[in-house]
């Protein structure tokens, strides 16, 4: 009989997927033997592909918010030859929930979700209030979370990822960035909202003070398409630095790699910033209207900055009063007292 395979089933999002990576570990810890694989959207496939617990990672070939029916039948009966013993559903929709079942895996664990009971035979439920992130789906491992000591189930692992030596200088050499010179890598990004978003005067002002003191320094923007026009209003206020505009030039692989080189990172609550916390990069992470307890970084050296105003946690994609002073307020000098010790430390 073949080996017997792990099968997780990605979320959607770039950071969800980033703070799932504990749950690997977990996974892996406890059956060494058996290899992990991933099936992902298209959009996320490469973080997983920068972790080394995942044997192989399958893109899903399903239209975004489709059912399918059909077309997820044969692609269960393709997963069905490969041998899983267990499968961890990690989107809370009947669609994905229905894959495993499909395919025959034995045992599928997952969380409630849309009612799919059955669909998913080892259910846990959602906590109230909500467990941060990393704490969410390593819950989903409970089984081999209580074969550990109490020392490690009160320490989670955290997110790591892994960049080779050889993808750092690929994407170096094909945009022209010296890699022996100091990297601030800036993403003015969010994929949530408008509300997220800390302003570009004030990404442009603290990117001011960090060449203002180290002039060696290579600014690169982040982003994808969306992030454009944010990114080119930066950009326009840092005359006299050498600013790298990436947004929607590079791939997200690339983009990994390019976070892997920088010296520092400073992004909203958004996918690039997980990716940095789990390559364990310096990063201040700048929350308004989301909750930093509750998805903050993990790297070694990192500052979580939220005014923490009276009308903040939102959790709305635009502010709905109008004056987003969560992150207005949020000054490029406050930013720059955190970031300032860690360029330092550096």
């Amino acid at each position: 009989m073949s080996q017997l395979r792990t099968l997780v089933i990605s979320p959607n999002w770039i950071g969800d997927a980033v703070m799932a990576q504990p749950l690997l570990q977990l996974l892996k810890a406890a059956h060494p033997e058996r290899p992990i694989d991933v099936l992902a959207p298209p959009a996320v496939s490469p973080v997983w592909r920068q972790m080394q617990e995942v044997a192989e990672v399958l893109e899903t070939p399903f239209r975004h918010g489709a059912l399918q029916l059909k077309e997820r039948w044969k692609y269960a009966r393709l997963l069905r030859q490969r041998g899983y013993a267990d499968a961890y559903v990690l989107p809370n929709t009947i669609k994905y929930a229905l894959i495993p079942w499909l395919a025959g895996i034995a045992q599928r664990v997952g969380y409630k979700g849309e009612s799919r009971y059955g669909l998913i035979n080892l259910m846990h439920h959602d906590e109230t209030p909500p467990r941060p992130m990393v704490a969410f789906y390593a819950a989903l491992g409970a089984p081999v979370l209580a074969q550990q000591s109490a020392a490690t189930r009160a320490a989670l692992p955290k997110p790591r990822m892994q960049v080779s030596a050889e993808q750092r200088q690929a994407v170096c050499t094909r945009l022209g960035i010296d890699a022996v010179r100091p990297v601030l890598a800036l993403a003015p990004g969010a994929e949530f909202g408008g509300a997220k978003r800390w302003p570009a005067s004030h990404f442009a002002g603290l990117a001011r003070a960090v060449v203002a003191q180290q002039p060696a320094t290579q600014v690169i923007l982040l982003g994808s398409p969306k992030d454009k026009e944010a990114c080119i209003e930066v950009a326009s206020q840092l005359a006299g630095a050498q600013v790298f505009n990436l947004a929607g030039a590079t791939s997200l692989a690339e983009a990994i790699a390019l976070i892997a080189v920088s010296s520092a990172v400073v992004a909203n609550d958004s996918g690039l910033l997980h990716i940095a916390s789990a390559l364990n990069r310096p990063v201040v992470a700048l929350y308004g209207p989301t909750d930093p307890d509750h998805a903050p970084p993990f790297s070694d050296l990192a500052a979580s900055i939220s005014l923490r105003l009276a009308c903040a946690p939102c959790k709305q994609r635009e502010c709905p009063l109008g004056h987003q002073d969560c992150m207005v307020k949020l000054t490029p000098e406050l930013v720059w007292q955190r970031l300032q010790p860690m360029l330092a430390a550096r």
